[in-house]
């Protein structure tokens, strides 16, 4: 009798719980979606709903991590259906638990993030995301490539709107100076150099130069300073000489003629 009760009340205390488990199950779902989405406008991803889809946006995680988000796929759908056997029901999430692990360590690449950061992930994960997504860091894909870039856990898958990962993907940018990586696929072409400008196309025709302008006249070097020259002495002006003064006229008459002698 007593049984009962218990089970009874551990029934009704899990009904009473189930409203806040399902509302902090919704919250938890609401926050991770935004802060994927705000990690896909870093990477480039077209659309803001591919983070809002249950599943596919874990699947575009991953695959910006450099893995094929197809055997994460696998190992959700094995854990549904082998779940009921003791280990392997333990091992198959575990495995799609390491699996995202290695994608949030190649993500956390990207954005600037050590390696050290996955111990974040490991233990909340929703607080590395809202880290990766409201930081300052910018998507970066040159980086050396990842230690399964050559082995079936490579990405080669191309999704409409999700930006391939090539160069950070298992392909370095310039496979010329990478001794021991692998060919890229057909069709790569690696990112020309800085400050390289491509080839005029057939018949192009560049524009007339402008004229040159006239060259500036050369000044000419100062002349050699003369010697003073001494100007010769002033010749000295002659003496003034006074005009003779005027007689004056004559007061008395003129004297008459003589008288005649008798």
């Amino acid at each position: 009798m007593y049984d009962d009760y218990g089970a009874g009340g551990l029934i009704a205390f899990y009904l009473v719980l189930l409203p806040f488990l399902f509302v902090f199950a919704i919250a938890g779902y609401v926050i991770t979606s935004w802060f994927l989405m705000k990690i896909f406008e870093k990477a480039g991803v077209q659309g803001k709903w591919r983070a809002w889809v249950p599943v596919y946006n874990t699947l575009i995680f991953v695959k910006l991590g450099d893995l094929n988000p197809w055997w994460l796929l696998i190992l959700w759908g094995a854990s549904a259906v082998l779940g009921w056997i003791p280990v392997i029901g333990g091992l198959l999430p575990l495995a799609a638990f390491v699996y995202t692990l290695l994608a949030a360590w190649r993500v956390g690449l990207k954005l600037q993030k050590e390696a050290v950061w996955l111990i974040l992930y490991f233990f909340l994960a929703i607080v590395w995301l809202g880290i990766n997504a409201f930081d300052k860091s910018r998507w970066n894909t040159a980086i050396p490539a990842a230690p399964w870039a050559g082995n079936f856990l490579a990405d080669n898958t191309n999704w409409s709107g999700i930006p391939a990962q090539v160069p950070a993907g298992g392909y370095p940018a310039n496979p010329a100076t990478a001794p021991g990586s692998y060919a890229p696929p057909a069709g790569y072409q690696p990112p020309p150099p800085a400050g390289y400008q491509p080839p005029p196309p057939a018949g192009y025709t560049p524009p007339p130069a402008p004229p040159a302008a006239p060259p500036a006249p050369a000044t000419p070097p100062p002349a050699a300073a003369e010697p003073p020259v001494t100007p010769p002495p002033a010749a000295s002006p002659p003496p003034a000489t006074e005009p003779p003064a005027a007689e004056p006229p004559a007061t008395e008459p003129p004297a008459g003629p003589d008288a005649p002698k008798p």
